[in-house]
This record gives C-alpha cells, sequence and structure tokens, in this order.
C-alpha cells in the first residue's frame, strides 16, 4: 500500500510541475495556440536556431516592395490563377517585419478577393470569392 501511495505521489508532483511549466510557458494548446515561449527567444537563445549565420540574417533588414510594385505583383498573380480580375484597392499597413499590403481584386461579375503581400513580395489569397454588399 506504501508503494502505491509513493507512487500515485510521484505522478502527482511531476503532472504539478508540468501544469505550472505550462502556465509559465504561456497556457501550452488549451490556451488557443502556441504561447510566447514556445518558439523563438523563450526558451532557446537568439542564436541556438540558426548559429552565427541564423543571428547576422535575423539583424538584416528585409527590401521592402513599393506600393506599385505590390500592384504589379497582385495583378500578375491574378493574371496566373484568377482570370479576369483586376486590382481595385491596395493599403499599405505596417506589420513586424515591415510595410505589407492589402490588395483587393475585383472579378467581371462583382467578385471580391483580398490578398496579403508581405515586404518581401510573397502574395497570399484570404478565402474564397466574396459578393461587397452595396
Amino acid at each position: 500500500m506504501k508503494r502505491f501511495v509513493s507512487v500515485i505521489l510521484a505522478i502527482g508532483v511531476v503532472a504539478l510541475l508540468g501544469g505550472v511549466a505550462l502556465a509559465q510557458m504561456g497556457g501550452g494548446p488549451a490556451a488557443g495556440g502556441m504561447g510566447p515561449g514556445m518558439m523563438g527567444g523563450g526558451m532557446m537563445g537568439p542564436g541556438m536556431m540558426g548559429g552565427a549565420a541564423g543571428q547576422a540574417d535575423a539583424n538584416a533588414q528585409p527590401a521592402q516592395i513599393t506600393e506599385e510594385k505590390a500592384k504589379e505583383l497582385a495583378q500578375q498573380y491574378a493574371d496566373t490563377y484568377l482570370k479576369g480580375f483586376t486590382v481595385e484597392t491596395v493599403l499599405p499597413f505596417t506589420g513586424m517585419h515591415g510595410t505589407m499590403y492589402s490588395v483587393e481584386l475585383k472579378g467581371a461579375d462583382g467578385q471580391v478577393r483580398t490578398f496579403h503581400i508581405n515586404p518581401w513580395g510573397n502574395v497570399m489569397p484570404f478565402g474564397g470569392p466574396q459578393r461587397r454588399s452595396g
């Protein structure tokens, strides 16, 4: 009986310490995703992921694209994947790594597509076709 109680007590202590560790790191999966400290500079130092080369790249500023370049990239994407869509609006906003753009494209039948273009010029579509009310 003493052995059984000792094993249960040890399991309880490990579970308690694990819960405290997760709470300190940001909650884990139960908190709705990854918390601060689960990636990046939390548990691991800034150079542990990529060594010295990773540190040099982390301090480099990305080549920022202009609003005109963002419009051009969005239109190229539309010409390739969304025939008949044209760029309607380009809105710049500041992100973590620099200026990014939200781009609205309009189709011939009134459909609207929204794209996000990051500072490096990557085009990322959001959701499916939508109609604008009004």
